[in-house]
């Protein structure tokens, strides 16, 4: 019995949201995640269908294996990346990485967690990601990877020892308790304020900056906090972390000033957490909080980076709310 094209792709389109997610996870990079999906599109389209018995587990498979052949060479373009590599951010409100309805769906697309996979081999990433992020087991990994189920069990150990052991360092670093869970795991559980208060506290982290009130900003920043941009050599940004109060508070309102004057500014969820969108989607700001004070500020400027958050924004105009 011949498959039409509009059952292949009506089909396919069902396990779209699953491929897009993996493939996200996986890369860190909204735009090769579609690309992949694409790609696994071609495969699909031109497979054999009696080898398809399971649909949902030969994409899965065949997104899975299309990104471990992109992430050789993305590591590489990552190794000459201008200044500071920051995973792209994707608006979390519109389902397009799946269900984040628990703390732990909300973790596994955190910025945070993607900059450690970062640290992991490209197959180790796949099996955290398959079986942390999709709960797969064992022998669905094995198969999807074409590895023993006992090599599935070793690769995923390794690399939530990995990923335990870069958590820890970075709360080590931070004075937390050093549990194991991610910074901003912890944060979340014991430190970060709910939504109404981290926009209380927000907008006065940005009137502080707008005004140019050193002494004010210095007063809301920890004292090791950090501020990431990713311009990726495309827009002015930091090629360096700016770290410790006193520079901070001095780039921040400089920044402000020269380029963030009159520019609204919106609250949307981005990986799972709040987020700031400076001039519509021309910068995404991330900004975390320990003990009410800013540790951590984290900016998106590249707008190769922001393309696909653009996309999702014009489907979907509520996804943000009106700015400040």
């Amino acid at each position: 019995m011949t498959t039409s094209a509009a059952d292949l792709s009506a089909e396919f389109e069902q396990h779209r949201p699953r491929m897009f997610g993996i493939a996200y996870r996986m890369l860190g990079s909204a735009a090769e995640a579609e690309d992949t999906v694409q790609d696994a599109w071609l495969r699909w389209s031109a497979a054999d269908r009696g080898d398809v018995l399971h649909p949902g587990a030969w994409l899965a498979k065949a997104v899975t294996h299309l990104c471990l052949n992109r992430l050789t060479s993305a590591r590489a373009r990552r190794e000459a990346y201008v200044g500071p590599w920051l995973p792209e951010p994707v608006l979390t409100g519109d389902g397009a990485l799946g269900p984040l309805e628990s703390a732990e769906q909300r973790d596994s697309v955190s910025t945070a967690l993607l900059l450690l996979l970062e640290e992991l081999t490209p197959v180790e990433r796949a099996v955290y990601v398959l079986r942390e992020a999709f709960a797969y087991g064992h022998r669905e990994i094995a198969g999807l990877l074409d590895v023993s189920e006992a090599n599935s069990r070793q690769l995923h150990r390794r690399a939530s020892a990995r990923v335990a052991a870069g958590r820890a360092a970075a709360a080590a670093a931070g004075g937390e308790d050093g549990s194991g869970e991610s910074p901003a795991a912890v944060r979340s559980r014991r430190f970060q304020p709910d939504p109404a208060q981290w926009q209380v506290l927000v907008e006065g982290f940005l009137a502080a900056a707008r005004d140019g009130d050193l002494a004010r900003l210095e007063g809301m920043l920890a004292a090791d906090v950090r501020y990431v941009s990713d311009g990726g050599g495309v827009v002015s940004a930091a090629r360096r972390p700016v770290e410790g109060r006193d520079k901070v508070a001095r780039f921040l309102a400089g920044a402000v000033r020269k380029f963030g004057a009159g520019l609204p500014v919106a609250v949307a969820p981005v990986n799972g957490e709040p987020a700031l969108l400076v001039g519509g989607a021309a910068v995404v700001m991330q900004v975390e909080f320990e003990d009410g004070l800013v540790s951590e500020v984290r900016t998106v400027l590249n707008p190769e980076k922001l393309e696909f958050l653009a996309q999702q924004l014009s489907r979907s105009p509520g996804l943000s709310n009106p700015g400040w």
